[in-house]
C-alpha cells in the first residue's frame, strides 16, 4: 500500500530523475502505480473511501424501535433501556453488549435525536448587575473547638470583574438575605444597577398563577434603588456567574485549609477571617475590572436598614415563647407582658419598655426548643414535682454531670430526687454553675452521697479542693547556687567526671 510518503518522494524525483521509472523505482512503487498517484494529484490518503459499512451484525435491529419510544424521553440513560431489554427478553442481550448498545444511542442522539438546550453567553457590562445565592460549607468539615461547625455562606458576586465577597449565616432566611446582601453593598461602597437571586422563597413569593416579590424584599430593593431579578425555579444556569463563583470559591477555601493543616479554628471569628483572607486574595487578580465597576456605581443611602424581622408577642404562661416555629424561655417576671422580638439571622433580641433585656442565639431548624433555667428556677423549686415530666427537662441540665447528679438521686432517692435536683439546680442559679459542677465532680471522685447539702458544703468552702487551675511555686532561694559553685569537694568530683 503507497504512503503518503512515497507519495512525496515521487514528486520529489519526478522532477529530479531522467525517466518516470527511475523515479518510481527509487519512491518504492511500479512505474503504472506512479502515474496513476501523478493523474490523480491527490494524497493516497485522499484517496481513500470512508468506511460506512458494517462489519459484523447489528444485534439491536430487531429491538430498536422498541427502544425508541423511550430514547425520546431525554432524561432516560441508555443503561436503563439495555436492562430493560435484558429483562424482558432473558439471554438475547449480554452485559458485554451494553457499550455497543450505548455507542449506538449515542449516534443517534447526535443525528437524529431530539434537540438540546443551547446556553447563550451574555454580555456584562461594568457597574450594572450583581448576583447572590446561598451555597452550602459543610463539605469543607470545619470545626470550631473540636465541635462540627454546620453552616451555609451567603455570596455576592458583581458579574462584570467577578469581584465576590459574602457572609456565614445559618438558613437562607429573610433576614439571612437581607444582612448578607447589606454586608455587601456596604463593604462594596455603592450600589449596582441590578441584582439577580435564585428563586428563594425568603424573597420570592409564587403561585400558579404568578411569581413576584415579597412586600418586605420589595421594600428592601426601593430603599437601595436596586432592579430585582429572579431566575426560573430548577434554572440554576440563568444565575451561572454565581453558581460557578461558588466552586471556584470553595475549592480555593478548601485548598487553603490543606495548607493551613488544620480544619479547626478556635472560634467562629477566626474562621470568618481566614475566609476574608481567601476572598481578598481571589479579588486581588481582578481589580483592573472591580475598578470599572466602581465607577459606574450608585451611591449608598445615608444609613443601612435593620438587619432584623420585629415582632410582638406575649409571655405565656410557662415563661416561653414561640419565634418562628421554635420555644425559648424567657424570665418568669415577664409572664403575661408584651415584649418586642428582634429576629436577626443568628440571634434573638428581647426588648422590653425600649430597653435589651436578654439577647440569645437563634435555633436552627422548626420545632427545636431552648430553657435557660435561670428563667424559670425559683418557681420550679416551688413545684419540685413538675420537673420529672417537663416537657424541655432535658434543657434543665446545663452539664453531663448535672444529669448525672440527677440520675443519681433517681436510683437512690427516688422520691426526692426531683425536690433535691431542683434545689442544686437553685444552687447553680443564685451561686455559679461553675462551682456546683466542681462540687459535683469532687462528690463522684470521693463516691460519695449526692445531694444539696453536700454541694454547699463544698461550695462554702468546707469541702473545697486546690483547683487544677491554681499553681503555687515557691520562691527560689538563689544563694544556694553560690553555695554550690563553692564547694571545692563538689568542683573536684566534677573534674574527675570529666576525665
Amino acid at each position: 500500500m503507497i504512503t503518503d510518503h512515497q507519495y512525496r518522494r515521487l514528486i520529489m524525483l519526478v522532477k529530479k530523475e531522467k525517466t518516470l521509472s527511475v523515479a518510481a523505482a527509487k519512491s518504492g512503487m511500479d512505474e503504472k502505480t506512479a502515474r496513476k498517484y501523478l493523474s490523480e494529484r491527490k494524497l493516497p490518503s485522499q484517496l481513500k473511501g470512508s468506511h460506512t459499512w458494517r462489519t459484523r451484525e447489528d444485534p439491536f435491529v430487531d429491538a430498536w424501535e422498541e427502544a425508541l419510544t423511550f430514547l425520546w424521553n431525554p432524561g432516560i440513560e441508555s443503561k436503563s433501556i439495555f436492562c430493560y431489554f435484558q429483562r424482558k427478553y432473558p439471554g438475547k442481550f449480554q452485559d458485554g453488549q451494553l457499550r455497543t448498545f450505548q455507542r449506538k444511542v449515542k449516534r443517534w442522539r447526535a443525528l437524529e435525536g431530539p434537540s438540546k438546550e443551547v446556553y447563550f453567553p451574555q454580555k456584562h457590562y461594568p457597574g450594572d448587575l450583581s448576583a447572590s445565592d446561598f451555597t452550602n460549607m459543610n463539605s469543607l468539615n470545619i470545626t470550631i473547638n473540636g465541635e462540627r461547625f454546620d453552616h451555609i455562606f451567603f455570596h455576592f458576586v458583581l458579574t462584570y470583574s467577578n469581584w465576590e465577597t459574602g457572609t456565614i449565616c445559618f438558613s437562607e432566611s429573610y433576614e439571612s438575605l437581607v444582612e448578607g446582601l447589606q454586608n455587601a453593598l456596604w463593604e462594596l461602597g455603592g450600589v449596582p444597577g441590578r441584582h439577580r437571586t435564585d428563586n428563594l422563597s425568603a424573597a420570592i413569593y409564587s403561585d400558579l398563577l404568578k411569581k413576584e416579590f415579597t412586600g418586605r424584599y420589595k421594600s428592601f430593593l426601593n430603599y437601595y434603588g436596586l432592579k430585582g431579578e429572579a431566575i426560573n425555579a430548577g434554572k440554576s444556569n440563568e444565575n451561572g456567574d454565581i453558581e460557578q463563583s461558588h466552586n471556584r470559591l470553595k475549592k480555593a477555601i478548601n485548598q487553603a485549609l490543606i495548607l493551613r493543616d488544620s480544619r479547626d479554628f478556635i472560634r467562629r471569628e477566626e474562621y470568618r477571617l481566614f475566609i476574608r483572607k481567601v476572598l481578598e486574595q481571589l479579588n486581588s487578580g481582578r481589580r483592573e475590572r472591580f475598578l470599572k465597576d466602581l465607577k459606574e456605581l450608585r451611591r449608598l443611602p445615608e444609613i443601612r436598614l435593620n438587619d432584623y424581622k420585629k415582632m410582638e408577642l406575649k409571655v405565656g404562661p410557662s415563661s416561653t415563647l414561640n419565634i418562628s416555629h421554635n420555644v425559648y424561655s424567657i424570665h418568669s417576671r415577664l409572664i403575661g407582658e408584651r415584649v418586642e422580638i428582634r429576629l436577626y439571622s443568628s440571634h434573638i433580641e428581647i426588648w422590653y419598655a425600649q430597653k435589651k433585656i436578654d439577647q440569645f442565639p437563634r435555633l436552627r431548624g422548626d420545632g427545636c426548643h431552648r430553657i435557660n433555667y435561670r428563667h424559670i428556677i425559683d418557681w420550679l423549686v416551688r413545684k419540685p414535682g413538675a420537673f420529672e415530666n417537663y416537657r424541655y427537662r432535658d434543657d434543665l441540665f446545663p452539664t453531663t454531670r448535672f444529669r448525672m447528679a440527677y440520675d443519681f438521686l433517681k436510683r437512690y432517692v427516688p422520691r426526692r430526687a426531683s425536690s433535691e435536683y431542683t434545689r442544686i439546680l437553685y444552687l447553680a442559679a443564685t451561686e455559679t454553675e461553675e462551682g456546683v459542677d466542681n462540687a459535683l465532680r469532687i462528690l463522684f471522685d470521693k463516691e460519695e452521697v449526692i445531694s444539696v447539702g453536700s454541694v454547699r458544703s463544698i461550695l462554702n468552702g468546707r469541702d473545697a479542693t486546690i483547683s487544677v487551675k491554681d499553681v503555687m511555686i515557691d520562691a527560689v532561694n538563689l544563694s544556694i547556687y553560690d553555695e554550690l559553685l563553692s564547694c571545692s569537694e563538689i568542683r573536684e568530683m566534677n573534674y574527675a567526671n570529666c576525665y
